[in-house]
């Protein structure tokens, strides 16, 4: 087995991580108190070829596979979730198009995406849709050479900054099937009867634009149906263990983050004239917080070598990391809040933000009890 990384991962890993902490960590705690889209910084990613890198060089982008992508958001994700979500995010959407789309989509949309004029948004959830995307609502109906589309969408990444969404919408209500019946549309950011409302009080991730999004009769042409109408839900499955693997490495970028930042203060905080690092019972919070990270990044990476080679056990490894990551996330930014004592309680120090940061791993892209119950319809062979 080949535990090391190519000489052109590990440059890439020094790369990121140098802009993280030269562009984004000086910044992260005013964007998070503001709550501000990070538009200086993205303008700076897209300088370095870190928006939508996934996308083939013929697009503009850089072509990375699934484990470069992962190395890339764990150092984005270790400087700062927030941030590091809306360079990550860019191109939601654009597996669908890259996969589904024709080639005029392609050639339209990929390219300003990789120079960072536009941003992408993958809207799918409904304020009653989150688990269950078969209970999406919002309707197209075929009018002529057009799209008509009513409804709402909720908790949309990039929604008040995207320039284009790729919708996911009820085209055949009429079919039984649970799983057909449901299309992706791409919709323009800027159509008629289109309104985006931001959402603040976010407990984290607060830099990354959140929004909800209402269609009121929007319109656009038939063209914009992306690959065959109908499969759009089984479209989107095809995905899911890609972006899954994508947020485990979200996971470990956080946990080493905050695990980071708690061996950096217990070798400099000291109590009873030593520092708190001598203690056994820190230098055990430590060891653990350490090595579950470590854990967490070969899942994640085992996750990832599936994920390029199209394993036959991808799903259940992309849930697995998915869960153990974000689970990692979660723990270990609690230890390093922990590690700081008071210092820890507010934003002077970097893992308070950490830690409202890793809650939403669990949450989105498939929450922690969906990613259980997949692994185990793996195990025991239960079909979809």
């Amino acid at each position: 087995m080949e535990f090391q990384l190519t000489d052109e991962q590990k440059q890439l890993r020094e790369e990121v991580r140098r802009f993280a902490d030269e562009e984004i960590r000086p910044v992260a705690t005013e964007y998070d108190v503001e709550e501000e889209y990070p538009h200086e910084v993205m303008e700076k990613a897209a300088d370095m070829g870190l928006l939508a890198p996934h996308v083939p060089v013929e697009y503009g982008g850089v072509g990375y596979s699934a484990l470069e992508n992962a190395i890339l958001t764990e150092e984005l994700f270790a400087a700062d979730p927030g941030i590091g979500l809306c360079v990550s995010s860019a191109g939601f959407g654009a597996e669908a198009l890259m996969e589904f789309g024709t080639e005029s989509q392609k050639e339209r949309v990929l390219p300003e995406v990789t120079a960072g004029d536009a941003v992408m948004g993958s809207a799918i959830s409904e304020p009653q849709a989150g688990s269950d995307v078969t209970s999406v609502a919002t309707r197209a109906r075929k009018d002529g050479d057009e799209w008509v589309i009513n409804g709402s969408k909720m908790w949309i990444t990039n929604g008040t900054v995207a320039d284009y969404f790729v919708v996911v919408c009820e085209t055949d209500p009429e079919i039984d099937d649970r799983y057909s019946g449901y299309s992706q549309i791409l919709v323009e950011g800027d159509r008629d009867g289109l309104t985006r409302d931001k959402i603040t009080g976010k407990l984290g991730i607060r830099a990354s634009d959140t929004a909800e999004l209402r269609f009121d009769d929007v319109q656009v042409p038939e063209e914009n149906l992306i690959g065959q109408r109908g499969m759009g839900f089984l479209q989107l499955m095809q995905f899911f263990d890609e972006t899954r693997t994508a947020v485990a490495a979200q996971g470990v970028g956080i946990a080493r983050g905050a695990a980071e930042r708690a061996l950096e203060y217990a070798e400099e905080r000291e109590q009873f004239d030593r520092p708190i690092s001598d203690f056994q019972a820190i230098k055990h919070k430590l060891a653990e917080m350490h090595t579950n990270t470590e854990a967490a990044r070969w899942l994640t990476y085992r996750s990832a070598w599936a994920v390029d080679n199209e394993a036959g056990d991808l799903t259940a490894l992309a849930s697995m990391a998915k869960e153990f990551a974000s689970r990692t996330a979660v723990e270990v930014a609690d230890e390093a809040v922990q590690v700081h004592g008071g210092a820890g309680f507010v934003n002077d120090h970097d893992v308070e933000r950490l830690y409202r940061d890793a809650k939403i791993t669990q949450i989105y892209e498939g929450t922690t009890e969906i990613q259980k119950n997949i692994v185990a319809r793996e195990l025991l062979d239960e079909g979809m």
